[in-house]
């Protein structure tokens, strides 16, 4: 299964290295990876209060579908970067 997420996941620190800024472009990809672990912990949290008045299936659809919407509305508000020179330096 590690070698199907890891395929589909695994050109996202390129993406946010093409988005990166010259000066901090080692610095991005680590941060917001780390920043997203962080925020992927409260799935758990999430799932169990939907669990709370759901059962188990709905629970779990209701997490899911929330974490799609979410991902779907970020994705959404990142800007598209073709044609950038890598190198240059802050102006």
């Amino acid at each position: 299964m590690q070698f199907f997420v890891q395929g589909a996941w695994g050109v996202i620190p390129a993406h946010i290295n093409e988005l990166s800024p010259d000066p901090v472009r080692g610095f991005l990809p680590g941060f917001a990876y780390q920043c997203g672990v962080a925020l992927a912990g409260a799935i758990g949290w999430l799932e169990a209060r939907f669990a709370e008045h759901l059962d188990y299936a709905w629970a779990m659809a209701l997490t899911a579908a929330t974490v799609f919407i979410l991902g779907t509305i970020v994705a959404q508000l990142g800007p598209e970067r073709r044609g950038v020179a890598f190198g240059r330096g802050s102006p």
